[in-house]
């Protein structure tokens, strides 16, 4: 069995890349052969989304937030070296780096208007509750109901491999409905699913080796550094295509983006980890570096 970052991966996330073109081939395919399709799913609608597509969503976003450890948030707020850049980085540099690509760029390599974004805070507040809020309490309300019954060790060790393929799930089938939706103009203009990933691409890098060297120079050991950099370069797209169907439409140009950002991410962030751990001899050596140094096993936690 392999040791290396890909090789401890499960057999669904090793090859999640593979299975989203899939799920967008699945998704054109269907669009292409039955008439209406894109009708129907649309017909039915909650809060302005199409009811499949609203389910997806939240089926996406129960898993993850069902693995949160809750009682160990102290843990991450008390760590202010690491805290505050994470913040920053997060809050304000990666949103403005992908916002100025997405309402400056992007648009005109698409042939859009670049116009201001008609879209009151409102909207966006009210998807990010509903696609966000609702799965973050199922999931609270999940780990303090399991571990209260079973146990932790019940509740990790077994509950959450079982629940957690459901977020792979729930996002392959959101990407089989929008591609449905969106088979007519994707098949006319494939390069805009080009023309949207190349510059995905530099985003992940840029912001994964300026966050190592912010890291770097905040003093952080090499563990925490990794954690800041994976944390800043890695998007929550699950969130990003919720926000983007909800506010804009699913055959919007923004649901489109969303959809292709996790194709970009999964292979970019595997690859990203072997430069992460050929970048611990830039960092001072310690306890934690030696362990993660001393055992293959630690080199998948960092």
């Amino acid at each position: 069995m392999s040791t290396g970052p890909a090789g401890r991966l499960s057999f669904l996330d090793r090859f999640l890349a593979v299975w989203i073109l899939a799920a967008m081939a699945a998704g054109l395919g269907l669009g292409r052969m039955v008439p209406g399709l894109g009708d129907a799913l649309a017909e039915v609608t909650v809060t302005g989304v199409s009811l499949p597509i609203a389910l997806g969503l939240l089926v996406m976003m129960y898993p993850v937030l069902a693995k949160v450890r809750y009682d160990r948030l102290d843990t991450v707020t008390r760590d202010r070296r690491l805290l505050i850049p994470s913040l920053v980085l997060n809050w304000v540099v990666g949103p403005a780096l992908l916002g100025w690509f997405y309402l400056g760029v992007l648009p005109g390599w698409l042939g859009l208007e670049q116009t201001a974004m008609n879209v009151s805070v409102w909207e966006i507040t009210r998807s990010v509750l509903i696609f966000l809020g609702i799965p973050l309490l199922a999931g609270f309300l999940t780990r303090l109901l399991g571990e209260k019954a079973k146990g932790r060790t019940w509740y990790e060790t077994k509950l959450i491999p079982r629940i957690g393929p459901f977020a792979l799930y729930g996002l392959l089938f959101t990407i089989v409905v929008l591609f449905a939706l969106q088979g007519d103009a994707i098949t006319s203009k494939p390069l805009d699913v080009v023309r949207i990933a190349l510059p995905l691409l530099a985003y992940f890098a840029v912001m994964w080796a300026g966050s190592m060297a912010v890291g770097r120079m905040a003093g952080l050991d090499h563990p925490r550094a990794t954690t800041l950099a994976f944390t800043a370069a890695g998007n929550n797209f699950e969130l990003a295509i919720a926000v983007a169907v909800a506010t804009f439409g699913a055959t919007s140009g923004q649901a489109l983006a969303g959809v292709v950002g996790p194709l970009i991410e999964v292979p970019v962030l595997i690859g990203l980890v072997h430069v992460a751990l050929a970048a611990r001899r830039f960092f001072p050596r310690t306890a934690a570096t030696a362990a993660t140094v001393a055992t293959p096993e630690g080199s998948a936690h960092v």
